[in-house]
């Protein structure tokens, strides 16, 4: 073989040669395959690394490659012929505004002016971004072999591959042909709600809920209608109603250190979620977006829904973005069904395709050693900002409660005196020189309380999160509701 064949050439000759080694097994050395194949070590290397994005391989530094263990298949067959009728449904409900409000979106997406601390944003502080690691991966990515060619509709195979082990976990559940490679968790948001229900059609949300995926709802026609939820995540108990009252098909929840309020969705209530939807005939929109932003003390992390529905009604959407950079617009829609070609079809009209460069280097960086590296020192320093936050909170500001502080994610839920004018207190905060978001945004309809909702992520360290929360301190004076 020569050094003009392609890495995908010498990876599939390695594939069929992997049933000569058990699991466990270690593979020749790259220096052997090298003379063996007359290829370059670059090549060898590349080769391997597509290997162990498809889960074949496992490679250690300093110790080579080992064949892994085979994944066991799907335990049951699922029916997903139901989804026809789901797919099929239509409201009778009047026509709703197209008009956009990006109020809620923005808060999260604007830079601050000049001196303001941060407690509004979405991502983290470019201090907690692994710049470096990217800058490698973005560099090793442009010289891949094609990178800069047309990448595949469904996006870069060995990424699909990798998406789907993380949603699928262990058990392999979730097979890389279900999974779409997306331009970031907004863009797959965006595109499910088209796919799954038409102009006018009523969407159920928690409430509070992401305050984006409202404005998506509202821009594409829906009709968002409130489903309470609290500590514990949806209210199941609700959530029958909400579908027979509304005539709902979709349900959008965020399971997992829920925005804003950070719940973590309670194991019987999963259930319920995965029940009541069949009976329904509906789907459920699993975002899962907080997955990678689990804090260093944070419990062993539930499944996603997804990886444990065979019959379809689980559209998951999830992403690298938050986790690394607000550049990184890389994510991923995972569905199974006639809904899947629903969904492949919404985002070739909408944007062709994520531009490969991106695709490959986030697969250079989940496939290196930094990628862990990065994970834990991100868990930790999550840790240490929630704990710093509350701490000035309840030294500042000990009329404003928050009820339950996540073991993920960025932000918490901070409950205001009751009277407060919350609208008026974000923008008062904004004087004094710190950003935070009014609760209002998040409530699909009319609000329960008011709420700020405080991200502790976006901040430059633990010193500014306590300058902040002394900011806001000033800002109470003179707010109608607020304690003086």
């Amino acid at each position: 073989m020569h050094e003009r064949n392609s890495v995908a050439e010498l990876a599939e000759t390695l594939k069929r040669e992997l049933d000569r080694y058990s699991p466990g097994e270690k593979l020749p050395s790259s220096r052997a395959l090298v003379e063996r194949f007359r290829v370059s070590p670059v090549t060898v290397s590349r080769a391997l690394a597509a290997l162990a994005a498809e889960g074949l391989v496992i490679t250690r530094p300093g110790a080579g490659a080992f064949r892994a263990a085979p994944h066991s298949p799907p335990a049951r067959l699922g029916d997903t012929s139901w989804q026809q009728v789901a797919l099929s449904a239509e409201s009778a409900a009047e026509a709703i505004p197209r008009a956009v409000d990006a109020t809620g979106v923005l808060i999260t997406l604007a830079e601050p002016p000049p001196g303001v601390i941060e407690l509004s944003g979405g991502y983290l502080h470019p201090a907690l971004q692994p710049e470096r690691a990217l800058a490698a991966a973005l560099g090793r990515a442009g010289r891949r072999p094609g990178a800069w060619g047309r990448p595949p509709i469904e996006g870069v195979t060995e990424l699909r591959a990798w998406f789907a082990r993380e949603i699928g976990g262990p058990a392999g559940t979730v097979a890389a042909s279900e999974v779409l490679i997306t331009a970031g968790g907004q863009s797959a948001l965006t595109a499910a709600l088209r796919a799954l229900a038409p102009p006018g059609a009523p969407v159920l949300v928690e409430s509070p809920t992401y305050p984006g995926m409202l404005a998506v709802a509202r821009a594409s026609g829906l009709r968002p209608v409130p489903v309470p939820a609290d500590a514990h995540g949806v209210r199941t108990d609700l959530l029958a109603d909400a579908f027979r009252a509304s005539g709902a098909r979709v349900f959008v929840c965020q399971p997992l250190f829920q925005n804003p309020s950070g719940a973590v969705l309670a194991d019987e209530r999963r259930r319920e979620v995965m029940r009541v939807a069949r009976e329904a005939g509906a789907f459920v929109i699993e975002d899962d977006f907080a997955r990678r932003l689990a804090h260093e003390d944070a419990p062993p992390l539930p499944p996603t829904l997804a990886s444990d529905d065979p019959d379809g009604i689980v559209v998951h959407v999830c992403s690298l973005t938050k986790a690394t950079s607000p550049s990184l617009r890389v994510g991923a829609l995972a569905a199974r069904g006639p809904v899947l070609e629903r969904l492949r079809a919404i985002q070739v009209v909408d944007s062709f395709f994520v531009p490969r460069p991106l695709q490959e280097a986030a697969l250079e960086l989940v496939g290196s050693p930094a990628w862990t590296r990065h994970r834990r020192t991100v868990a930790a320093e999550l840790r240490i900002r929630r704990e710093a936050l509350l701490t000035a909170l309840r030294r500042e500001l000990p009329e404003v409660t928050v009820d339950f502080a996540p073991p993920g994610g960025f932000h918490m839920w901070a409950r205001l005196p009751d009277g407060t004018d919350e609208d008026a207190l974000a923008a008062a905060a904004l004087r004094a020189g710190v950003a935070v978001a009014s609760g209002r945004p998040s409530y699909p309809a009319e609000s329960a309380a008011p709420h700020l909702r405080l991200s502790f992520a976006a901040a430059a360290g633990v010193a500014e999160l306590a300058e902040g929360v002394g900011r806001l301190r000033t800002a109470f004076h003179g707010v109608p509701g607020a304690p003086g």
